[in-house]
């Protein structure tokens, strides 16, 4: 089994929970451990809380895959802000995840981990902060399965969040990208040693998950950013097109850092994803969404298109809506993060008493 806690940063911490934790699904995990980082200083109030939620393969270390977000005036600022990121449940860079030894039978979970829907990850965040004594948190962002944990976030403890900022999610995961979901996991299914640790040669199985990679970073960007970019150019002439040689390396790339059983485990919860469920009808559940909500949509996102963010600001009450008009896609909102820094701390500063 890789270690995949190498490629953590040495500032992660680890919040150990004793008690057990019980999965909305009925699983039961003997005891959980939550990676996090933190950037900036508790004011004495403890009100100055911000929380980032990552995306499906990122981690605690947001300062490594939202980079440009930290700075002085931007998004997240260590001056004033308090910020925290969690890596999620059922994750692989630190929170107890497939990748964890079980307690009760001293092996790596690997499939058998029970399946976790969003609001578990958010339920063991809430167990986070109040072990930190933090019982006020002045905004929650994210984006994608990000977005998804803020939507939750939201309707299961709107007496601890003062505001929310999704971001190219929506309410409920659609056919389209359940679709994706399965092809992804397939894929993984297929390759038959995608659970049998590493190849004789020193490298990890992973045709599987490279193939589910692949697959998704087609849906990550749009038509348009990759005809600008790759268009039919070749990397070796009359051998391999430049897209090609481009989504082989960002397979690569995943199974070097990722674990397959995670992969399987999260995509699984975000397509569980609906904040309806066992709540009421869809729109009357938005409805009854009173904190105040900045919602982020990405005009050239195929994965998660604008309709179901003006879906959201549509049913919402104190909502509002901003656009970002790039041809990126889907990843926009890891590429153009100037704008986007600058969207966030707009926000936050119209919070401010």
């Amino acid at each position: 089994m890789r270690a995949y806690t190498e490629i953590i940063s040495e500032k992660t911490h680890y919040f150990d929970s004793k008690e057990p934790f019980t999965t909305e699904l009925g699983g039961v995990l003997p005891s959980v451990r939550v990676a996090y980082r933190t950037w900036g200083t508790l004011n004495s109030r403890k009100d100055n809380v911000i929380l980032i939620c990552q995306a499906l393969t990122g981690s605690a270390d947001a300062d490594a895959w939202w980079e440009g977000m930290f700075s002085r005036g931007g998004a997240f600022d260590e001056s004033g802000d308090f910020i925290i990121c969690t890596n999620v449940l059922g994750s692989c860079y630190g929170t107890t995840g497939p990748i964890s030894v079980n307690p009760l039978t001293g092996s790596h979970y690997g499939p058998d981990f029970p399946s976790v829907t969003i609001r578990d990850m958010v339920h063991v965040q809430r167990i986070l902060l109040a072990g930190l004594g933090i019982e006020r948190v002045k905004l929650v962002v994210g984006a994608s399965l990000g977005g998804m944990q803020v939507l939750e976030w939201g309707f299961l403890y709107p007496a601890v969040v003062q505001a929310l900022m999704p971001m190219g999610a929506s309410g409920r995961h659609s056919s389209w990208c359940i679709g994706q979901s399965e092809a992804q996991r397939q894929a993984i299914f297929a390759d038959r040693d995608w659970n049998d640790g590493w190849y004789d040669d020193g490298h990890p199985p992973g045709k599987g998950l490279a193939a589910a990679r692949m697959m998704a970073m087609c849906t990550y960007r749009s038509f348009e950013n990759f005809q600008l970019r790759f268009g039919r150019e070749y990397q070796q002439e009359g051998k391999t097109f430049k897209v090609e040689s481009y989504l082989h390396h960002q397979g690569r790339k995943l199974v070097e850092r990722f674990d397959a059983n995670t992969y399987i485990t999260l995509t699984k919860a975000m397509d569980l994803h609906d904040i309806s469920r066992g709540r009421g009808e869809y729109e009357e559940v938005l409805r009854s969404m009173t904190l105040p909500v900045e919602i982020l949509s990405i005009n050239s996102d195929i994965l998660y298109p604008k309709e179901e963010q003006e879906e959201l600001a549509r049913f919402m009450p104190n909502s509002s809506i901003l656009y970002l008009d790039e041809p990126y896609g889907h990843d926009a909102f890891l590429i153009d993060v100037a704008t986007v820094s600058g969207m966030v701390r707009n926000f936050l500063d119209r919070l401010e008493p």
